[in-house]
């Protein structure tokens, strides 16, 4: 008999689902990502530094679902546009906001609501599944960020140097990142006990 998953994630396993609630573990995962930026390191010929953000956007989706988890990254571009120090190498205001990686910060909302629509289908629950998902989410950040990287650098203006700037140099750390996301989410869910019955 096949499993079936309620719109469950592991978040509200361990905090009860209130509105209260809700707004303090977006508010969490918003300063997550902030936290997550501050690990960063440059890459020669991109304007797009690697940053453990997107382990943050994918950790937030899974753990919160498709609208707590999307409305956690708008809260983070949103807190870095305000002037709040959230952007790498604690960069904010509506320069950085709206700069170069804006479309992949707008990308970690999409990603985000995406990885945790998935989540909410019990897509988090084993690795076969997690890190697909999470795969999927990935490739929404680039298919936001790519583009606009090529919009708004003028030096950037051709696709393949666009994919060359603000891709290619990204995907080992990338996929180092989705792996232990895959691997996180489903361990979690077996500390629960609820990661292969109905709950």
């Amino acid at each position: 008999m096949q499993t079936t998953y309620p719109s469950r994630t592991i978040a509200n396993v361990f905090v009860p689902r209130t509105a209260v609630n809700t707004i303090i573990l977006m508010v969490g995962f918003a300063l997550l990502t902030a936290l997550a930026a501050q690990i960063r390191f440059h890459i020669p010929g991109t304007p797009v530094p690697v940053t453990g953000q997107t382990f943050a956007v994918l950790l937030a989706g899974a753990a919160l679902g498709s609208r707590a988890g999307a409305g956690s990254q708008l809260i983070y571009w949103l807190m870095g546009a305000v002037g709040l120090p959230v952007f790498a190498q604690a960069n904010g205001g509506w320069e950085a906001a709206t700069g170069a990686t804006f479309g992949y910060l707008f990308g970690f909302i999409v990603a985000a609501w995406l990885v945790g629509a998935l989540a909410e289908r019990g897509q988090d629950r084993s690795v076969r599944s997690a890190v697909p998902a999470f795969l999927a989410g990935n490739l929404v950040i680039y298919a936001f960020g790519v583009p606009w990287l090529m919009y708004s650098v003028p030096t950037i203006d051709t696709i393949g140097a666009a994919l060359t700037a603000g891709f290619m140099p990204f995907i080992a750390f990338d996929a180092m990142k989705i792996v232990l996301a895959g691997l996180a989410l489903p361990a979690a869910w077996k500390l629960t006990g609820r990661h292969t019955t109905e709950d």
